[in-house]
């Protein structure tokens, strides 16, 4: 893999955590009245909805291509989607956000290398492992200021599980960038597949939905955090490793920090400035390209570099 394929899956990586980062700002100007984990449901069945419109409208034939082979990557890719929208809201329920966030998103890039390292065999770069502990050292500081924030052990275990499900979800879909399938149609599936799992809330918070402004923060929910971000990071993991695509990811929380700063006038404490300065070095670090031989990433071949994408997103 060339410096300009692995460039240009890094800023789609990096536009997909941009996309992520609003979430959190999002939901608190709508002030949606609907259970947070209704608003996740909503938001994924959404974007489910939306990439399989796309899919229909300019390549339905790419739905043939999720043969049996391909099941078992998108069944966990489900799996962790929908189980990461109920673990990560239970755990902002039971312990606060800070607590939750900290212990989700410092987890994620560590699971997501160690879960390719187990599947796929891929090395770990030292350059790697250096840039993950900034960053991750860096969302800790960023979770400091909540002094609100208290240790609940369920809470955690929930947050523990949020941050595995986000690995578990990337390596799959790392997987599926080799299996010759469309990838947007097998996105759409597993959103859909994911937000089944929490239909009974979705269904029931559908009255509080329905006003203007939780509509409005569903379909921005729906449309770019998730068929939009979801395309963006997947694109991009056929020009990265899922490690790096992992850590990168910490542009989430850098973005929702600054938003929150910005938009909603929360104050700029010292232990946010390091977090971020942390956090944004860390990322630099992963993202820096290496010289790595021309056709091949830590250690993959060539091969594995994302021909499956036959319905044109994220195409070379």
């Amino acid at each position: 893999m060339n410096r300009r394929n692995n460039s240009s899956g890094v800023l789609l990586v990096l536009a997909a955590g941009v996309l992520w980062g609003t979430v959190g700002p999002a939901q608190v100007l709508a002030e949606p009245s609907a259970s947070p984990v209704a608003v996740g449901g909503a938001r994924i069945i959404t974007g489910g909805l939306v990439l399989a419109a796309v899919v229909l409208a300019t390549n339905p034939r790419s739905f043939l291509t999720l043969r049996r082979p391909a099941w078992p990557p998108i069944l966990a890719a489900a799996t962790a989607t929908g189980t990461f929208q109920a673990s990560f809201f239970g755990a902002v329920d039971r312990t606060g956000a800070a607590v939750a966030t900290a212990v989700v998103f410092g987890l994620a890039p560590v699971s997501t290398g160690l879960c390719e390292r187990l599947v796929l065999g891929t090395g770990l770069s030292r350059r790697w492992w250096a840039g993950t502990a900034c960053a991750v050292g860096g969302v800790g500081l960023l979770t400091v200021p909540g002094s609100s924030a208290h240790a609940d052990l369920g809470g955690i275990a929930l947050g523990l599980a949020g941050g595995t499900c986000f690995g578990v979800y990337t390596v799959s879909a790392k997987t599926l960038t080799g299996r010759d399938v469309g990838m947007t149609a097998a996105v759409s599936v597993t959103l859909l597949a994911g937000g089944s799992a929490l239909l009974p809330w979705t269904l029931a918070g559908l009255p509080a939905l329905a006003d203007p402004r939780p509509l409005a923060l569903v379909g921005w929910l729906g449309i770019a955090t998730t068929a939009a971000a979801y395309m963006f990071f997947v694109a991009g993991l056929v020009r990265v490793s899922a490690a790096t695509a992992g850590t990168l990811s910490l542009a989430e929380p850098l973005v929702a920090t600054g938003l929150a700063i910005a938009v909603l006038g929360e104050r700029m404490a010292a232990p946010v400035a390091a977090g971020s300065l942390l956090l944004l070095g860390g990322l630099i670090v992963v993202s820096w390209p290496d010289r790595t031989p021309p056709g091949e990433e830590h250690g993959e071949p060539s091969g594995r570099d994302g021909s499956a994408e036959r319905d044109g997103i994220g195409a070379r």
